[in-house]
C-alpha cells in the first residue's frame, strides 16, 4: 500500500488513515448491497440516527444530519417506501409526525453490521496479535478524539458504538 499523500502537506498518518477509510467504503459498499435492502450513505445515516433517537421529528433529524427539509423528507420517503421507516403521529403535537425504525430497519442494521463484522474479522485474523491490539488501542483513542472533536450531534448522526472496550480487548 502506498502511504505517501499524493496532497501536498498531509502527513503520513492521514494518508494512511484516508487508504483504510477508502477499503472500508469498497468493503461496506458490498455489504449493503449483501443484505435485504441496499440503501445509499445517506440513507444509512437516516437509519442510524432513527436508531439511538427514536421518535424524533423531521425538523430534529434535519438539524442531525445538518441538511435541508426537503432532503431529509425525500431521504425518509425512500426509507419508508421500502419499509425501513414508519412515519406516526405524534402525541405531543397533531402538526408533527415521528420517525420511527421499523422492524425491517432494525434488523437491516443488525445484518449490515454483522455482514460487515465478518468481512472485518476475515482480514483482522491474518494480522498478528500484537498488531490486532495496537490496532484496537489506536482506534479506541480515534474514536474518541472524532466524538471530541466532531459538531454537535455528531455522535448521534451515525457512529453506532461499538462492542464495549472489555469485550473488543478480549477479541484481538
Amino acid at each position: 500500500m502506498n502511504t505517501v499523500s499524493p496532497l501536498p502537506g498531509r502527513s503520513d498518518v492521514a494518508a494512511v488513515a484516508s487508504s483504510v477509510v477508502e477499503l472500508l467504503e469498497v468493503l461496506w459498499g458490498g455489504g449493503r448491497d449483501l443484505v435485504s435492502a441496499p440503501v445509499s450513505v445517506s440513507q444509512l445515516r437516516v437509519l442510524y440516527v432513527l436508531e439511538n433517537n427514536d421518535g424524533i421529528n423531521l425538523r430534529t433529524l434535519t438539524e442531525t444530519l445538518d441538511s435541508r427539509p426537503s432532503s431529509v423528507s425525500r431521504l425518509c420517503d425512500r426509507l419508508e417506501a421500502i419499509g425501513l421507516v414508519q412515519r406516526t403521529a405524534s402525541a405531543a403535537s397533531r402538526r408533527e409526525l415521528e420517525l420511527h425504525l421499523t422492524p425491517a430497519g432494525r434488523t437491516f442494521l443488525t445484518d449490515l453490521r454483522t455482514t460487515r463484522e465478518q468481512a472485518l474479522e476475515r482480514i483482522l485474523d491474518a494480522m498478528p496479535g500484537a498488531d490486532r491490539r495496537a490496532l484496537l488501542a489506536g482506534l479506541q483513542s480515534f474514536r474518541t478524539a472524532a466524538l471530541d472533536t466532531a459538531a454537535p450531534g455528531a455522535s448521534a448522526a451515525g457512529t453506532p458504538a461499538g462492542p464495549g472496550d472489555a469485550e473488543a480487548t478480549r477479541s484481538a
